[in-house]
């Protein structure tokens, strides 16, 4: 079995940094995905490939993967850095502006 061990990235719908502190473990695929004959609908006899488990910490998640014999691959974030502003958002409407505001 093997699985990857990551930290989600924000959802590009969002501007917050909500479900993205946490650890995911998520095994990777051990059978490929076929296409039902019938149906059209795509399906895997694989059912490991489902599950996501959410742990707190990176160090809590690689020893669960150690102590149930999961060979396990950490993936680090890449963390962005922080856009801030001297004056912030109120900068945009300040009086004092050097350069005249256009859009």
């Amino acid at each position: 079995m093997f699985a990857r061990i990551y930290q989600p990235a924000k959802t590009a719908m969002s501007s917050g940094q909500g479900k993205t502190k946490v650890w995911v473990l998520e095994f990777a695929p051990a059978s490929r995905r076929e296409v039902d004959p019938l149906m059209g609908w795509t399906s895997s006899s694989d059912t490991q490939s489902q599950v996501k488990m959410r742990f707190e910490s990176k160090e809590a998640a690689v020893s669960y993967a150690q102590e149930h014999g999961i060979e396990a691959q950490v993936f680090e974030p890449n963390k962005r850095k922080p856009n801030i502003r001297a004056r912030g958002y109120a900068e945009n409407f300040a009086v004092d502006r050097r350069v005249p505001w256009t859009h």
